[in-house]
């Protein structure tokens, strides 16, 4: 076997890059700037194969794990076996993929004799209309818009919406420390939102590297949300990978998510990728109350009989 992983670092974006977007995938992991984030976490390493595939290397629990390739669907057999052969004759190991996309599932139909197939269904992302996000109309959203007008009242000449940039890093990490010290969730959440928020200072620390979006609404002057955004172009679709808010301040993160899809995504938009709800009950409330069209179902994946 001749597969070569390698750490992934901010310098391999423009390596990798072009591989994403190539076949249907409505998940986070479509875009690159998800296994960035999740990097340390996961200790993530990649392989380009044949200029054609990026294979993943990924560790949790100290058992490795893949993603599905990222290459054009016509290619996912071929690299998929590829995978199966390095797990078991390089690592002596049966082959599991975390988070496979259903796309990618479908496409293959795996043997149920060889592969078990298990939807998580904790960890499917929330998938929204795009002109539904960004209008707030109708019935359903009705209440979304009145907390974003009350926000438009009460902080009339007050708020300003920035595009960031890289100059803007020292605002973010301060609004981040802030808001971490308010933060108290259950200790495997907190450990994955430490991870994140490692991700969100590695963002910060190479976003002249990394083609990311980034977004903050200042209020008297003081950065008091940000959001952070890749696009997909082959799904149209928006993926907001981090959105945070000062929570004590109504409407905020109405007008956030709002002038982020307006101005942060000049490109046709027609789905909104808000992620998954990592299984808890807040968050599921959250995201269910913007009345998601649709999930990107994610799987596992594991060989059997090795």
């Amino acid at each position: 076997m001749n597969l070569q992983f390698k750490p992934l670092e901010a310098t391999d974006v423009d390596k990798i890059s072009p591989f994403y977007a190539l076949r249907p995938n409505r998940t986070c992991d479509s875009v690159y700037l998800d296994s960035f984030i999740w990097r340390e976490y996961y200790q993530v390493k990649y392989a380009v194969c044949d200029e054609k595939a990026v294979l993943f290397l990924m560790e949790k629990d100290g058992e490795p794990f893949s993603a599905m390739p990222v290459c054009k669907e016509e290619y996912l057999p071929y690299y998929f076996q590829k995978l199966v052969d390095y797990f078991n004759q390089v690592l002596k190991k049966p082959l599991k993929i975390f988070l496979a996309d259903e796309e990618a599932i479908n496409y293959l139909k795996l043997d149920p004799e060889k592969f078990l197939i298990k939807e998580e269904e904790d960890l499917k992302d929330y998938l929204y209309d795009a002109e539904s996000l960004k209008t707030l109309a109708g019935k359903k959203l009705h209440k979304k818009k009145n907390h974003l007008n009350s926000f438009l009242r009460e902080y009339e000449g007050r708020y300003e919406f920035r595009t960031l940039t890289c100059s803007d890093r020292a605002d973010v990490l301060s609004f981040l420390d802030e808001w971490w010290e308010n933060k108290v969730e259950a200790a495997e959440f907190v450990r994955q939102l430490d991870y994140e928020v490692m991700g969100i200072h590695d963002i910060l620390k190479n976003c002249h590297l990394l083609n990311v979006r980034m977004a903050g609404v200042y209020i008297d002057g003081q950065l008091k949300a940000f959001t952070i955004g890749t696009y997909n172009p082959y799904e149209k679709m928006a993926v907001i990978h981090i959105e945070k808010a000062d929570p004590g301040i109504k409407g905020l993160y109405q007008f956030i998510n709002q002038q982020f899809l307006i101005h942060g995504f000049p490109e046709e938009l027609k789905l909104v990728n808000r992620e998954d709800d990592v299984g808890m009950e807040g968050l599921r409330k959250a995201k269910m109350s913007y009345y998601p069209i649709d999930f990107a179902r994610k799987y596992g994946v594991i060989q059997k009989g090795f």
